[in-house]
C-alpha cells in the first residue's frame, strides 16, 4: 500500500510506501524537502499537516512544535493521503550552511598524491547539500580549507572527499602523514553554487582536471539517480596514467549507462598510452568543435578553467551554459584540493 502526499503551495505530489517516512519518500523521489538531522530533534523538516493523518511510530520527535498542525516529516509516517505545507529546497542558496563536528571513519590512499576520506556526522545529524557543492574544514587556528563533496546527495550516510597532496601545504601534509581514523574534525557545509541545472535538457560535457573529478562524480551519480537521460561525456585531464586515481569507476559508468561516455586525457602520457593526449579542453574541442547547444560543467585548477572558458566561448557555447568550480592548488591558500 502507498499514500499520496501533495505539497502546498507548489502542487508537487509524491508517493509514500507503507511504513516509510514522508522525508525519506520525498528524498527518494527527488523532492527537495528541507532537513537537518533526520532524527526529529532539529525541526528543519517541520511543516504543516493540512489534511490527512500521520503518526510517529518510533517515538515522539524531540522538536516541540508550536502549532497544533505542525508535523515533523523526518519521523512522520502517513496513515492516509496527505496535504502538507512546507518550504521546498530548489537551489543552493536555500540550504542552510551549518558548522558540524564529524569523525574520520575511513582513509583510502587512491594514488601517490590523492587520499579519499570518508567522514561521518553524529548519529542524530544529516547534512543536506546539492551535488557539486563543497565543505570547509575549520582548523584550530580559525583558518578554513575547502574540499569538494564527492558523493551524491541521496548517498549521505558518509561524506566523501578526494584530497590531493600539495607540496608545502600544512593541512594536506597533516592529512597524508598524521590524520587517523576516528579523529574528530569540524566542518562548515554545504557551500558553493556549482550544481547541476536539472531544468535543462542540453547534452552535458563534464571536464575535470585532477581532483576536479570529485564534484563531477557527485553530479554524474546524482544524474543517474534522477534517471536523467541527457547525453553526458566526461573528460578527465591528468598528467600521467597513475594520476587517474579511480579509473575503473567512470569506465564502469560508461559500461552501465548508454548516455555516458568517458575520455581520459594525459598531458604527459606514459610510453604505453594509446588514449587522448594533450590539454583536456583541447580534446573536448577536437571531439566537439561546435559547442552550440551543449552545457559545460568543469572543475579543476585555475589555468585549466581560464583556458577552457576562453576556448569554449570561441566554439559557441552560451555563457549561461558554462558552470565551473576553480580549485586553488597553491600551498598558501590550499583553497581546493
Amino acid at each position: 500500500m502507498s499514500y499520496t502526499v501533495s505539497i502546498q503551495p507548489s502542487g508537487h505530489e509524491f508517493s509514500v510506501d507503507e511504513g516509510e517516512t514522508v522525508l525519506d519518500a520525498a528524498l527518494r523521489q527527488n523532492i527537495g524537502l528541507p532537513y537537518g538531522c533526520r532524527s526529529g530533534n532539529c525541526g528543519s523538516c517541520a511543516g504543516e499537516l493540512l489534511q490527512g493523518e500521520a503518526i510517529y511510530p518510533e517515538a515522539e520527535p524531540g522538536f516541540e512544535c508550536a502549532d497544533e498542525n505542525c508535523c515533523v516529516f523526518c519521523q512522520a509516517v502517513p496513515k492516509s493521503d496527505l496535504i502538507i505545507k512546507v518550504r521546498e529546497v530548489e537551489n543552493a542558496a536555500e540550504i542552510q550552511t551549518r558548522t558540524l563536528p564529524c569523525r574520520v571513519v575511513r582513509i583510502d590512499h587512491l594514488a601517490h598524491d590523492v587520499i579519499r576520506l570518508y567522514l561521518k556526522l553524529p548519529d542524530n545529524q544529516r547534512m543536506q547539500f546539492l551535488a557539486g557543492q563543497y565543505l570547509e574544514f575549520i582548523l584550530a587556528d580559525g583558518r578554513h580549507r575547502a574540499f569538494s563533496i564527492a558523493n551524491a546527495p541521496h548517498d549521505d550516510e558518509f561524506i566523501e572527499l578526494h584530497i590531493r597532496h600539495v607540496d608545502g601545504g600544512a593541512f594536506t601534509d597533516f592529512v597524508f602523514s598524521q590524520m587517523k581514523e576516528k579523529a574528530i574534525q569540524r566542518i562548515q557545509a554545504p557551500l558553493g553554487g556549482f550544481t547541476l541545472n536539472e531544468i535543462s535538457d542540453k547534452p552535458m560535457l563534464l571536464v575535470a582536471g585532477g581532483t576536479g573529478f570529485a564534484p563531477l562524480k557527485a553530479i554524474i551519480e546524482h544524474a543517474f539517480h534522477r534517471e536523467l537521460d541527457r547525453p553526458m561525456h566526461l573528460f578527465w585531464g591528468v598528467r600521467s596514467k597513475r594520476d587517474l586515481y579511480l579509473p575503473e569507476l567512470p569506465e564502469q559508468w560508461a559500461r552501465e549507462h548508454d548516455n555516458l561516455k568517458f575520455t581520459p586525457v594525459l598531458s604527459e602520457p606514459d610510453a604505453d598510452w594509446n588514449g587522448a593526449r594533450g590539454w583536456v579542453h583541447e580534446q573536448v574541442l577536437a571531439e566537439y568543435p561546435d559547442l552550440h547547444g551543449q552545457e559545460i560543467y568543469m572543475a579543476g585548477p585555475p589555468p585549466m578553467i581560464i583556458a577552457a572558458r576562453e576556448a569554449f566561448r570561441g566554439a559557441g557555447v552560451a555563457e549561461e551554459a558554462m558552470h565551473y568550480d576553480s580549485f586553488e592548488y597553491a600551498a598558501p591558500s590550499e583553497k581546493k584540493d
